[in-house]
This record gives structure tokens, sequence and C-alpha cells, in this order.
């Protein structure tokens, strides 16, 4: 049983036509192509790993097809420059395999092929969230046209630490202005400009939803990661949603995986029932251990993303983060086309989508109350 999903963003300008591409960004003097392309990869080779077959986080598209290579002095005059953006993420490619082609998809929209009339050199953080900065500085030096800066605020915060002239675009999950990454929404003026989902704002709602699933419940755990960027402001946010409620709640904190394990640990000491997981890069490049700790510790758990109701959790209330990524991957192109950052308003969502898992509330032996399921955007039965 399913509606049609309600996540929107503001409406973005109308298309721009199909690009024509702007030259100066893989120079054709051959010194700057030994520079940028020092490995040579075939057509097919290329395709291979656009798909992303295999990508370690320092691995990326260094050429255009094995005839750009060489550089020919009779070819410059004749090929137009190809575009080189650069990807940084704080997670893995595995993880954020959705979401890439979610991005990919907006540059299509645009005109924009990856393997065809633009290359994505992709940086990979793994999760070593201190190396951001260091993969940041490694695109500036590539020279790349502008950078995608993925998988929470601090791969926003590296990059505009790293560049204050290379055009930026971001997918976050917090507030820009207070991240200081940005003057304001509508105006963000610099070099920097994205896609906020800013979910902090939606604890109560999540909080209230795992009570209406079972009034019952006083013993109620709250995950968030103390090293997140808006680490401060998860936290507060959360602790008003529980204070709201009147009941007790319980605070775990976790910022790798074998602490996520731990803090599970902590939770069945201490008689939790429900769990509510925040928003947070890590936490969703670790969601299928969280998913299985859930489901093996019995707690019912409300997740801020459908990808992890998808991967047999519980519940999950918010936006559409596939959708954020899809427009991340159109203001790119668009920059690509002689857009400012400037000129281009920072996106946020404007709808949610509640999510249950019906097989889930099965295995956790739980009933699912009639007017908690007519609210629900999916059932996944």
């Amino acid at each position: 049983m399913s509606r049609e999903p309600s996540a929107t963003y503001q409406r973005l300008d109308n298309p721009i036509q199909p690009p024509s591409i702007r030259a100066g960004v893989v120079e054709s003097d051959s010194r700057r192509c030994t520079e940028i392309a020092p490995k040579k990869y075939s057509r097919h080779e290329l395709q291979k790993l656009s798909l992303g077959e295999v990508m370690h986080r320092r691995d990326f598209i260094t050429l255009f097809g094995g005839a750009a290579a060489v550089c020919p002095l009779a070819a410059r005059a004749q090929q137009p420059a190809i575009p080189v953006i650069g990807w940084l993420n704080s997670g893995t490619p595995r993880s954020f395999a959705k979401f890439l082609k979610a991005f990919q998809q907006g540059l299509r929209e645009q005109g924009y092929v990856e393997a065809q009339n633009l290359i994505i050199k992709y940086h990979w953080a793994e999760g070593h969230f201190d190396e951001l900065d260091a993969l940041a500085a490694e695109l500036v030096t590539d020279r790349v046209a502008l950078i995608v800066a993925t998988g929470g605020g601090r791969s926003a915060q590296a990059a505009k630490k790293a560049t204050t002239t290379i055009p930026v675009v971001f997918v976050l999950g917090s507030d820009p202005v207070r991240l200081g990454l940005v003057t304001s929404f509508n105006k963000p003026e610099g070099n920097i400009t994205g896609i906020t989902i800013i979910t902090t704002e939606l604890a109560t709602k999540r909080l209230k939803l795992v009570y209406d699933l079972d009034p019952e419940i006083r013993n109620v755990a709250i995950l968030v990661n103390p090293e997140a960027a808006a680490a401060d402001v998860e936290i507060e946010s959360q602790k008003v949603a529980a204070n709201s409620t009147g009941r007790p709640f319980i605070l775990l904190k976790a910022s790798t995986g074998a602490e996520i394990e731990a803090a599970f640990a902590s939770a069945i000491a201490q008689e939790v029932r429900a769990l509510v997981v925040s928003a947070d890069p890590l936490f969703m490049a670790q969601r299928a251990q969280i998913v299985r700790l859930a489901l093996d510790h019995k707690l019912s758990a409300m997740y801020a993303f459908r990808e992890f109701v998808d991967d047999g959790g519980l519940m999950s209330y918010g936006p559409s983060l596939a959708l954020a990524y899809r427009q991340a991957g159109i203001y790119a192109a668009r920059i690509l086309k002689g857009a400012r950052p400037s000129e281009l308003p920072i996106q946020r969502p404007v709808a949610f989508e509640f999510l249950i898992n019906l097989r889930t509330a099965k295995t956790l032996g739980l009933s699912i109350p009639a007017g908690v399921l007519a609210i629900a955007d999916e059932v996944i039965e």
C-alpha cells in the first residue's frame, strides 16, 4: 500500500538549454593535460569507473577517453574543453551509491552525462572525517570547476575552508547559516550554495510518532553523533523534543561503528524499548548495522530517512534525501553553464514522508494502530 511520495523541494527556475561546454576547465596545454590526466583510460574503462564499480576514497576519474590523453596540437582548436568537477563525501561508495545516482540524474536533466561530456573526480573519506580537509585541498590543487560537498556539514566545511573562489554545492542536514557556510538562504553570497534538509526541526514529530505507535512506551533512547558538524544543535533539539513529552529519555552517543554497538548495549542495559536515530552521515553509512541491532534487540526504531526502512527498519519520517542529491546535480549543472552560487538560493524541503515497514513490525511483534497507518505516506507490506 503506498501513496505518491510527498517530499518536494522549492521549485527551481526554468531549465537552461543543454550546455555548450565552457572552455578552460581542462586546458589544451599539454603540460596541464599531463597534470590533470596522469593515467589513460579506454572509454570502456571510463564508463565502468563512472558506474562506480570500484571506487576508493582517493580514486577518481582523471581522463575523458583515451583519445584526449595526448592533447595533440591539432585537436586544440577543434575540441571543446571537458568540465571536471570534484565529488567530496564523508562516507563510502557503497553506502551513498543511491544518492550518487540521484546526483547524476540531476546532471543529466541539464545536459551533462558523466563519461560523455563531464568528468567527476571522486574523493571518499570513508568515515575518516579528519581527512576531509586534505581531500578538499586535493580537489582545489586539481583545479576542478566546482566541488560537490556531500555527506553532511563536515564535508561542506572542509570545502569552504579549502577555497573561496571555486564554486561549492553542498548537501547537508543542518542549518548552513548557523554553520557559517552562507550568510542567508535567499542570497548565499560568496562561492557556496546547495541543499539543506534540516532534519533537526523534525525531532519532536519523530518522537511523537514513536509514542503514537505505543502510548505505553516509557524508556526511549535517542542516538546522536557527538562529532557531527552541528552536534550541539542536534543534541539540544533532541533534548527539547524529549522534554516536551514529559517522559524520561536516554541520550546515547556514538561516532564510530564500535561506539554504535556499545550504545545499543547501553540501551538494553537501561531497558530501553524504543529508539530515535538522529539524521547523520555516519548513521546513514552504518544503517545496515543499526537496523540489524534494532531488530536483534527488539527495539521500535524511528529513523530520519526512508533508506533505513527500505533496508528493514521499522519506520522513518523526513524529506527525500535522494531528491536533495538530484537537486544538487541540477545546481552543479547550472553553475557549469555560468550561474554564480550567490545567484542560487539555498534549497530546502517543503514536505516530508512517513514510512512504515509492516514486515518489520510483525518481526518485532508490534500491532500498528489504525490511526498511525492512516497517516503513513507509504507502507511496506
